[in-house]
């Protein structure tokens, strides 16, 4: 089968291995355009460009993939069947109907839950229990098409959107194979998604990584665990942006009445302990604004803190 493959990020990365160690024909990568990163504005590659580069494949980096030129370039790679995996720009109806049977899309959760830019970010965050992979026929409705396979897995209750990324993008990667060999076999059926289910999982903005000490211990738990990498679970200390990396919760022993959400009650090497609305929260690993990421105990080494003063505050 004659495919073409679409992507950028990381999460594509084993998919694309995939595809490179089976039988079938890579006629293009696409891929998003060298970005100038870094203090040093230097170019850098899509990591997808490095391994379709390192794997001698044919890469095509449009600005907008769905100008003329794009269209008719595509056009002229007679492909099979697309492949689209957190590639990064949203495909029109033309380009998705070129291939000869049709397009398709890994989508990182259990559709029709889920749909948009950050499904892994958003199920972390809302405290979800399970999530999966969706294999589907892509339409020009954002993640909106008929599904062709489905699997579910369970989420590990410390697991972080990194380390669930990582997870996926492997289950990804064999979901993939079988979907495009059920393909070939004419072994399928396309289901459509139930529109009264349907939920949104958009792009995170930095604000929305701003903690809320006045929420539940689980609740900022949650967005620690959801909102790692980018844009990372914030509060203030001392004026100061403070990044929270890792943290757990705890059965606070003080009574409601004597409760002040966001201040400190206890200081140990294993931890900063904070009050929240319900519970408290033990932050175990953090990193003051300009600083490295560092465990709590190191954290109290190197600065003047007391128990009574209070975070979210500038």
């Amino acid at each position: 089968m004659k495919i073409v493959f679409f992507g950028s990020a990381q999460f594509a990365v084993l998919s694309l291995k995939a595809l490179i160690a089976s039988d079938h024909k890579i006629s293009c990568v696409v891929t998003q355009p060298d970005r100038r990163k870094g203090r040093g504005l230097l170019l850098e590659s899509t990591v997808i460009k490095k391994i379709a580069s390192e794997a001698g494949l044919k890469i095509y980096e449009p600005l907008q993939v769905n100008s003329p030129e794009s269209v008719q370039y595509l056009k002229g790679l007679n492909a099979d069947l697309y492949v689209i995996i957190a590639y990064g720009q949203i495909l029109s109806k033309e380009i998705l109907e070129i291939p000869s049977i049709f397009s398709i899309n890994i989508h990182a959760s259990l559709l029709p839950k889920y749909r948009g830019a950050a499904p892994i970010n958003w199920v972390l965050i809302n405290g979800e229990s399970t999530t999966g992979l969706t294999a589907i026929k892509m339409t020009e409705d954002m993640d909106a098409g008929p599904i062709i396979l489905q699997e579910s897995t369970a989420i590990i209750p410390q697991e972080t959107s990194k380390e669930l990324e990582e997870r996926l993008s492997k289950n990804a990667a064999e979901l993939l194979m079988r979907t495009i060999s059920v393909i070939e076999q004419n072994n399928y059926k396309l289901i459509a998604q139930d529109g009264n289910k349907v939920s949104f999982a958009p792009k995170l903005k930095k604000e929305q990584g701003m903690i809320d000490w006045n929420k539940p211990a689980s609740v900022i738990y949650n967005l620690i665990r959801g909102c790692g990498g980018w844009p990372g679970a914030i509060t203030f200390y001392k004026g100061k942006l403070l990044k929270i990396h890792k943290a757990s919760v705890l059965q606070s022993v003080i009574s409601p009445s004597e409760r002040q959400s966001g201040r400190i009650v206890e200081i140990s090497k294993g931890g900063i302990v904070v009050n929240t609305a319900n519970g408290d929260l033990k932050i175990e690993e953090l990193q003051i604004e300009g600083k490295r990421r560092m465990k709590a105990n190191d954290f109290i080494c190197g600065h003047n803190i007391s128990i009574g003063e209070t975070l979210g505050k500038k």
